[in-house]
């Protein structure tokens, strides 16, 4: 085999070998790409989330107080009326 043959069968293992890894290279990066948009997505889901659940608190705590409210108002109504009948809550 001649020196020329062996240059030319050397630069195209070369270029076979630049391909597959090109190929690689570009596969990987494809797949980190997905994975960081799953991610992304994953996150922007758990966001909105912890978005509605602090809405849900706010307003649970908004009708807590709406409701303490009344109460206190209720007792007042039912301790002007007969303060003997108003039973007492258990200490402790």
């Amino acid at each position: 085999m001649s020196n020329s043959n062996l240059l030319l069968d050397l630069f195209g293992f070369v270029g076979i070998l630049a391909t597959v890894i090109g190929g690689f290279v570009v596969l990987r990066a494809s797949k980190e790409a997905k994975t960081a948009e799953v991610w992304r997505s994953e996150a922007e889901a758990q966001k909105a989330r912890a978005d509605r659940l602090q809405e849900d608190l706010t307003e649970i705590k908004e009708r807590l107080t709406r409701i303490e409210a009344e109460n206190a108002r209720l007792i007042a109504l039912l301790t002007a009326l007969d303060p003997a009948r108003i039973p007492h809550a258990p200490a402790g």
